[in-house]
């Protein structure tokens, strides 16, 4: 494990290069379908910040997505983003995240409320790994990796999303109250990050909920445990790409640096894939923690 390790150690670039999102209501023709093709495979209702950010580079968002299509449907990709989250619900135990749901019934939250908070987190606590996994395939190939020569990946077939139906309803900051864009405010704090991530926002559709949340969340988030668990998610991902993912789409690093170079240059590029293979750890360990906090008392 320690030589796979060696080949992409954990790295938040500094500074935190600028991010341009380009969002589902922006796109059309070819860049709508990619889209609709990466939610369709990926069984999630959202395209992530991840992606958007990448897709903002458009010849390297189209040369990435050609050779991942047919890995992130098959059998392999969907296990390896099945057992990030096995392995970091497992593992957040370890901070010991107080449960939630007395003091949300006691702020007057009803029980059909709270199943819908827990239905956005089953969303993401899905959806957040096969993000992590593309992050981690992207950043492999630009700092000059390979993947695995074997072209031949099993098609998943069925469904591994959770059998939810909730709308996914963002609080914008200039939708938000002050409270709640304080909230915001600490969270960037906090994570060193100079945005939001989808998921926050997602929670904050109910502000009171959000602010107790990360009231708890907070308050781990940086310390030597949790910062344990972001390392070993990171490790998770890297033995994934590394030792266990298949190359159906012929995926190759000089084609994919070839793309960048096109759109601006491999360094911009990279730095925006690496910040998003840095934080996506965070995330996913942070999903879990806010997870387990809705577990019954």
């Amino acid at each position: 494990m320690a030589a796979v390790m060696d080949i992409l150690p954990r790295l938040k670039p500094d500074p935190v290069p600028a991010i341009h999102p380009v969002p589902e209501y922006a796109v059309s023709g070819q860049r709508q379908q990619w889209y609709e093709e990466m939610k369709a495979a990926l069984q999630v209702p959202w395209m992530g910040v991840v992606t958007m950010a990448f897709a903002h580079y458009p010849k390297f968002f189209a040369e990435l997505w050609r050779g991942l299509k047919p890995l992130a449907e098959s059998r392999a990709f969907v296990a390896a983003a099945m057992r990030q989250q096995r392995d970091v619900e497992a593992a957040v135990e370890a901070l010991a995240p107080p449960v939630i749901v007395e003091r949300l019934e006691t702020a007057g939250y009803g029980e059909r409320e709270i199943a819908a908070i827990r239905a956005i987190n089953a969303v993401f606590s899905h959806g957040n790994h096969p993000y992590a996994l593309i992050a981690t395939i992207a950043r492999h190939l630009l700092e000059g990796g390979k993947l695995d020569e074997n072209d031949g990946a099993e098609p998943f077939d069925g469904r591994h999303a959770p059998d939810v139906s909730v709308p996914l309803v963002l609080m914008e900051a200039h939708h938000a109250d002050a409270a709640t864009r304080a909230v915001y405010d600490d969270i960037k704090r906090v994570l060193g990050l100079p945005f939001v991530n989808t998921d926050y926002r997602a929670f904050a559709r109910w502000p009171s909920y959000w602010a107790m949340a990360w009231g708890d969340l907070g308050k781990v988030v940086g310390t030597p445990a949790h910062e344990a668990l972001c390392q070993d998610y990171h490790h998770g991902l890297v033995a994934s790409v590394v030792e266990c993912l298949s190359n159906p789409g012929n995926l190759e690093s000089a084609l994919l640096i070839k793309a960048a170079e096109a759109d601006g240059g491999r360094d911009q590029v990279l730095a925006v894939v690496r910040l998003f293979q840095w934080l996506l750890p965070g995330l996913a360990v942070n999903v879990a923690y806010l997870r387990r906090q809705l577990d019954a008392a």
